[in-house]
């Protein structure tokens, strides 16, 4: 019988074929180190839990794959194209090109890799919940920065637009060196930490993640408290403050990328304005598909995060579109952040609407007005 078993150079040239630029071996342990420290942060992580993304069940990876041998681990790079400025400064960069629902692009070469293994006779599984990063980090293909983030080795200038993806096999192969470590350069002097709105950054190489601000626009609790919602800005969805300030990703910025045409399309359907006013078949045709972590159910927090998105431009054109939406809506939560926002954007249309809305308020709502006409 012919054997079967695929050599290591054989499934870097796979991954090659399939379009991931750099792949690494790590042995199968369970990353004790990992799990540890969400023992140590129960508090923090425990949301994760409640989503389903069972956390600790991914720090080993024979909870995954029964007789697992090796993770092996492909370097996506997600930001090969440039994107529109208008969706850029709302969402973040990872999320504009996210195939995982539409299944068209990375999804399918993910698939091919698989496939290619498969028919090798080699079993595996592409888990959500194992630490990808600190696979990656463990496969001696990059290291940390203070941001939280990984940072390619050989890819992508040596930046952090980039998405390391385990896959869990039942063949042994030889492990690459780990460079689980810190890689920011000296001469850096905290600039992502210092540029963190909300201060989810500890300093520490460690986060908050309940003050982040991709965390609060789509899994905050009920409105928006009011000392985050400026330091929140115009992100509707995510965050990449840290990565655009950070040193490290400045050649990977700087390079001339060609215009995704695929997000250039879509763009329309994410503008602020059709997003504040959209009804549940346009969210489930237009945007859930793209974005999301937030259900049909939860179209009030997309509309919560666009008007005080609206409020933080300091453009006054979007104050009839916060009024129609006022009268439109009947959440507390949406309603109240448009007050805020019109409070915020001023001016006597907005003051007159306010003064119209107080009247029929009560409860937080008022409060809201209240607040927003002082």
């Amino acid at each position: 019988m012919a054997d079967t078993r695929i050599t290591k150079e054989e499934i870097i040239a796979l991954a090659h074929a399939n379009g991931f630029e750099d792949v690494g071996f790590t042995s199968a342990e369970p990353f004790d180190t990992h799990r540890t420290f969400l023992e140590g942060r129960q508090e923090e992580y425990r949301w994760a839990e409640e989503k389903g993304l069972a956390l600790m069940d991914g720090t080993d990876p024979k909870n995954i794959l029964k007789g697992a041998k090796t993770v092996i681990v492909l370097m996506e790079v997600y930001v090969r194209h440039s994107y529109p400025r208008a969706m850029e400064n709302h969402f973040g960069r990872c999320y504009l090109n996210d195939d995982r629902v539409t299944k068209d692009d990375l999804s399918k070469r993910i698939w091919g890799f698989r496939e290619a293994l498969t028919a090798r006779s080699m079993k595996t599984k592409c888990p959500f919940n194992l630490p990808h990063r600190v696979a990656a980090a463990r496969a001696g293909m990059g290291t940390f920065g203070k941001n939280c983030l990984f940072y390619s080795n050989n890819v992508a200038r040596q930046s952090s637009w980039v998405l390391p993806i385990a896959i869990v096999v039942d063949q042994e192969f030889e492990p690459d060196v780990p460079t689980v470590e810190m890689g920011c350069p000296d001469f850096c002097k905290n600039a992502c930490i210092a540029a963190c709105p909300t201060r989810a950054l500890r300093g520490n190489g460690t986060i908050n993640p309940q003050k982040c601000i991709s965390y609060l626009t789509y899994f905050g609790e009920g409105l928006t408290p009011e000392n985050l919602r400026e330091p929140m800005g115009l992100m509707v969805y995510g965050c990449d403050r840290c990565q655009n300030v950070c040193p490290r990703n400045g050649p990977w910025l700087a390079k001339e990328l060609p215009v995704n045409p695929k997000v250039v399309a879509k763009a329309p359907d994410f503008d602020l304005v059709r997003l504040l006013h959209m009804d549940k078949p346009y969210f489930e045709s237009k945007i859930w598909p793209h974005m999301f972590y937030m259900s049909p159910d939860e179209i009030w927090r997309w509309k919560m995060n666009v008007a005080r998105a609206m409020g933080n431009t300091h453009d006054r054109a979007f104050v009839l579109e916060l009024i129609k939406a006022f009268k439109e809506n009947s959440d507390h939560r949406v309603t109240a952040m448009i007050a805020w926002s019109l409070g915020k954007l001023g001016g006597k249309a907005a003051r007159s609407a306010l003064e119209e809305f107080r009247l029929k308020a009560n409860g937080p709502l008022l409060e809201e007005i209240t607040t927003a006409l002082g």
